[in-house]
């Protein structure tokens, strides 16, 4: 059965209210727009999933039935299929490439209002934090593998970005899955052995210690580059904000950023029915003004679906269909949390053009990694070919040949070569759904028989001639044109 984004909340409320968005954000000549990285992704998922603009063509070769399947937008943003897409192809990367086996310890270190809020768009500063953070969990693991007797430790990890909660505010965090151990190198044989050392299960007293530290040079670090003042971390900045800037403060604290409630926190169902009692922290959990530092999930090894489910955690996308409805009239957006909050909060209830700036600050600029690997696992590391696991036996790899007319200065054909066959790097569609859902979508559903993809169209003549055939749809749904502010005596305001 064909995905049909066109039927989506997601989809409803961006094609009905984008263009009101962009034309009130543009408002004030003051601010300016939003970036154009924002722009793109906001419209490129209004084309994701629709025949009408691109399509692939699965032919069957025993019965000869042809199924289209669309093209997709491929941002990283908040698209929801490609986010999955990618989520599912990262995670099985890791467990079947990266990660050795052994056991993980995922480490979550959340930040402050004022942090998060910088790091948000400033690549260079989010990639200072976590540096911080890698090597502050990296000389953990290094000191109490010293203080075992181990000869030069080394250990490893994966660095995920999220930029949301449950909420789809704007919260920048990080996910670290760290071997939860140190490797070495024994013996004098060429290539060495290395060995792997298991971690003791941290206290929560070094929880707390690292905790601090992480505090200390985080905001060590944000004073150095001049983004925090060091008189009062939360001052604002006295410029003015641009119209991003704007959407990510608000989208940040959870507050309304459009018309005259602005300033005012987005309203949740249940909000206040439950005074949530005193609050415990967890196991392997710190909190010190503001940074949150979580150790509790660990993976032990020989667990290859369990690892695959965590990273698959760390990697998701923002925002997930099954939670999003809306109001009976249509004015609200209603997103359901993942979980209750401790006053009894079960839903968010957003005003279009809010949850579309929610939106809006959601998106990465491009260009930024939000997935690094460090230690042995990075690709430079000498220990990286002794630690990764080898690719699966039965995985196709590919092969590069010379051209066979290539001919020598004498008019001699050259004999064709073959380079060393090399994994490869990506996961097929076919093979991502075959591997979650179990279902092979290169059997054909009527016959049994084998499917290939025969030609990807995309030529918009071609595209509107092949569905006429079919009788289908050849104009994509339309986009609702900007709309005025309701009344004139509410001018529109962030």
């Amino acid at each position: 059965m064909r995905r049909e984004p066109e039927k989506t909340v997601l989809y409803h409320v961006l094609a009905s209210h984008l263009e009101t968005f962009l034309a009130r954000v543009a408002s004030d000549p003051d601010r300016g727009d939003l970036p154009r990285f924002v722009v793109r992704e906001l419209r490129g998922f209004l084309d994701c999933g629709l025949l009408e603009r691109g399509f692939c063509r699965v032919h069957c070769t025993a019965c000869g039935r042809d199924d289209l399947v669309a093209f997709s937008c491929k941002r990283r943003g908040f698209c929801p299929s490609c986010g999955t897409r990618r989520m599912i192809d990262t995670a099985a990367h890791l467990v079947d490439r990266v990660l050795p086996d052994a056991p993980v310890r995922q480490w979550v270190l959340a930040l402050p209002h004022r942090v998060r809020f910088l790091c948000a768009f400033d690549p260079e500063l989010c990639a200072g934090v976590r540096r911080i953070l890698v090597r502050a969990i990296s000389s953990f693991y290094r000191g109490r593998a010293k203080r075992r007797g181990v000869p030069d430790p080394r250990t490893g990890c994966v660095v995920f970005i999220q930029r949301f909660d449950s909420a789809l505010r704007l919260n920048v965090h990080f996910h670290l899955l760290s071997l939860d151990g140190t490797f070495s190198r024994s013996g004098d044989g060429y290539p060495p052995t290395v060995d792997f050392h298991d971690a003791d299960t941290p206290t929560d007293d070094e929880i707390e210690r690292l905790a601090r530290t992480l505090r200390d040079r985080v905001l060590r670090f944000c004073r150095k580059r001049g983004v925090l003042p060091a008189e009062d971390p939360t001052t604002a900045d006295a410029e003015e904000p641009s119209p991003l800037t704007t959407l990510a403060a608000a989208a940040v604290q959870g507050m309304i950023a459009f018309g005259p409630h602005a300033g005012a926190h987005s309203p949740r169902l249940g909000r206040g029915s439950e005074t949530g009692g005193e609050y415990r922290r967890g196991k392997l959990c710190a909190d010190c003004d503001g940074f949150s530092l979580h150790a509790g999930v660990r993976i032990p090894e020989c667990c290859p679906e369990r690892l695959e489910k965590l990273c698959r955690y760390a990697a998701r996308p923002p925002v997930v269909h099954q939670r999003l409805s809306l109001s009976k009239d249509g004015s609200t957006v209603i997103y359901k949390l993942k979980r209750k909050f401790r006053d009894g909060s079960t839903h968010v209830l957003l005003d279009p053009l809010d949850f579309i700036g929610r939106l809006a600050a959601l998106v990465p600029r491009p260009r930024v990694h939000l997935t690094t690997y460090h230690g042995v696992l990075a690709p430079a590391s000498s220990f990286r070919s002794q630690v990764v696991p080898p690719p699966p036996p039965d995985e196709p790899t590919t092969t590069d040949r010379c051209d066979h007319n290539e001919r020598d200065p004498a008019g001699t054909p050259t004999p064709s070569v073959e380079t060393p066959a090399t994994p490869r790097r990506r996961y097929s569609w076919a093979e991502l759904m075959r591997r979650v859902w179990k279902v092979d979508v290169l059997v054909c559903s009527h016959c049994a028989g084998t499917r290939r993809v025969l030609d990807f169209v995309g030529h918009p003549p071609v595209v509107e001639r092949i569905l006429r055939h079919l009788g289908m749809l050849t104009a994509a749904p339309a986009i609702a044109a900007a709309r005025p502010p309701p009344s004139d005596n509410l001018p529109f305001d962030f």
